[in-house]
């Protein structure tokens, strides 16, 4: 077996792979020696056992020859010939010089440790540049090492304490730990990374003081800080201590009122009940997210549903350079905002059959809607002829490519994932339907309009469509234009040329039979058929 390698360009690693594929009888012995270039390329007499893979490779990568020959040469004792399955070359990557700084490397693999987390954490954090790990914003130098710079672990899972190792990385510009489950209290020790200009700790469970340094930042407009949602966390020590007394002066109260309550629970379940079936649902209507901060006393610095200019889509897209979607609206481009958070950016085009009225119904409309399995909206342009939306990024794409292997990237989806990703739709269409006021129609339900994210999270997404109903009856909305993509389509539609959520309800079916089936909701064939058809 003979190698050749025309240019030395790098060091190689050879790896050989041989294992015993008949059963021997036996009277029979398949002993060998593997050279290369005419020496021992191991020692040791190779002998194979039965579908048992031995593997050899060489221990320090070679760079000393163009040419490159191996020999299996039987011992004098077999009774067979020597087998090999396979062999391979890899090339390796030269590091040195490129490390990351022994003590962010060290303060990286603790926090990792802590939180046990599960991303493409292995090796050096920020080199090779191609293979940092991710969430890791790295900023490279000639002359020194790599750094640091922005840290994403938005919706990562954590649990447990604010790890004081992030402390250590000094080149820190923003560091992201929104929405998590993060206790206890925020250390001191982050007002010292003076290179800090953002800290997200938005949606954990944090209590305690915010620590005087960070609110000096804050006021002297060096750093911006995000605290919503953490209902334990207090902006200073004073007011920590008055929510204390006054909960210790509210206990007799409270013991009397939770007498009365059992007294007159009877009472209070009938008027509960009247009361529900008077009002419905009204109290669920949707409200702007800021709206929800101010009632609970917790101060945002974050600005909800940014206007964009043109210019800085350009810059967000790196000049409109990679397109990871397409739809009736236009081209959808992938980007970074200036903390580092991924965003997909949706272009209205020329040609788009979305007009001006729709572009800010869809705007308008999203910008009131936050729930957990609804793609969010960070902001969105308006400038001249230009139009665009700003939404979250969802990084694993729309379900039908999961379902169909459109993608060579895309995962296999196991049976939990498939029902978990249906329950998790239902609740976002359910919240259109039910928890907003006026319920919402989305009118174009299907596999491509539900996204998923790093952890298989789905989200409904592509509002374009969206038609608000009253609850008085009302339930439907007249169309002549509508688009839909076939398959999805109620049969009643035809007839009645009205939508109403039980249109998306219909859809919703269709998305259900191409979870379990994996089918297209149009089978193709000498005639097309529908899921519907197919599945009876």
């Amino acid at each position: 077996m003979e190698v050749s390698i025309k240019k030395i360009i790098c060091r190689y690693v050879f790896m050989m792979y041989m294992a015993e594929l008949q059963l021997l009888p036996s009277n029979a012995l398949r002993q060998f020696y593997v050279k290369l270039n005419g020496k021992l390329w191991n020692a040791k007499t190779l002998g194979l056992k039965y579908l048992k893979t031995t593997v050899m490779y060489n221990e320090k990568p070679d760079y000393a020859s163009h040419q490159y020959i191996f020999s299996l040469e039987a011992t004098t004792n077999s009774t067979l010939p020597p087998i090999v399955n396979a062999l391979e070359i890899f090339s390796a990557v030269p590091t040195a010089g490129i490390s990351t700084a022994a003590q962010e490397v060290s303060a990286m693999t603790t926090i990792r440790d802590k939180y046990q987390v599960k991303k493409n954490w292995m090796g050096d954090p920020c080199a090779p540049t191609n293979y940092a790990w991710k969430g890791l914003h790295c900023s490279y130098a000639v002359s020194t090492p790599p750094t640091i710079t922005g840290l994403n672990l938005s919706s990562s899972g954590l649990s447990g304490n604010i790890s004081s190792s992030f402390a250590s990385l000094k080149g820190l510009q923003y560091l992201d730990l929104s929405h998590n489950n993060l206790t206890g209290s925020i250390p001191d020790a982050l007002s010292q990374l003076s290179l800090l200009t953002l800290l997200d700790l938005t949606g954990n469970q944090l209590s305690g003081s915010i620590p005087s340094g960070l609110l000096r930042r804050t006021q002297d407009e060096s750093l911006t800080l995000r605290y919503g949602n953490n209902t334990n966390l207090c902006s200073n020590g004073n007011s920590c201590q008055l929510a204390k007394k006054k909960r210790n002066s509210m206990v007799a109260v409270y013991v009397a009122v939770l007498v009365f309550l059992v007294l007159m629970v009877v009472l209070l379940s009938v008027l509960i009940c009247m009361r529900r079936r008077k009002q419905g649902i009204t109290t669920n209507s949707v409200r702007p997210q800021n709206e929800e901060i101010n009632r609970n006393g917790h101060t945002s610095l974050r600005l909800e549903n940014r206007r964009f200019t043109y210019s800085e889509l350009e810059a967000i897209t790196n000049g409109f350079q990679r397109v990871i979607g397409q739809g009736g609206f236009g081209k959808v481009y992938d980007g970074f905002l200036e903390d580092g958070t991924q965003v997909a950016v949706k272009l209205l085009s020329e040609s788009s059959n979305q007009g001006l009225q729709e572009f800010l119904a869809e705007a308008q409309t999203l910008a009131k809607i936050h729930h957990k399995n609804l793609v969010s909206l960070f902001g969105y342009c308006k400038e001249r002829e230009n139009m665009a939306l700003v939404y979250e990024y969802m990084s694993e794409g729309s379900l039908d490519k999961h379902l169909r292997g459109r993608d060579n990237n895309t995962r296999t989806l196991t049976w939990r994932q498939r029902l978990l990703i249906a329950m998790e739709s239902a609740q976002g269409l359910e919240y259109l339907h039910k928890g907003c006021n006026p319920p919402l129609i989305h009118r174009d339900v299907k596999t491509s309009n539900i996204l998923l994210n790093t952890r298989l999270e789905a989200k409904i997404a592509d509002f374009g469509l969206l038609k608000a109903f009253n609850n008085d009856g009302d339930t439907h909305v007249s169309t002549a234009r509508l688009v839909r993509t076939h398959g999805y389509l109620d049969p009643e539609y035809h007839a009645t040329l009205q939508l109403t959520n039980k249109s998306d309800v219909f859809s919703f079916g269709v998305v259900l039979l191409e979870i379990v089936t994996g089918q297209p909701p149009i089978l193709n064939g000498p005639e097309p058929t529908s899921i519907i058809q197919w599945t009876r």
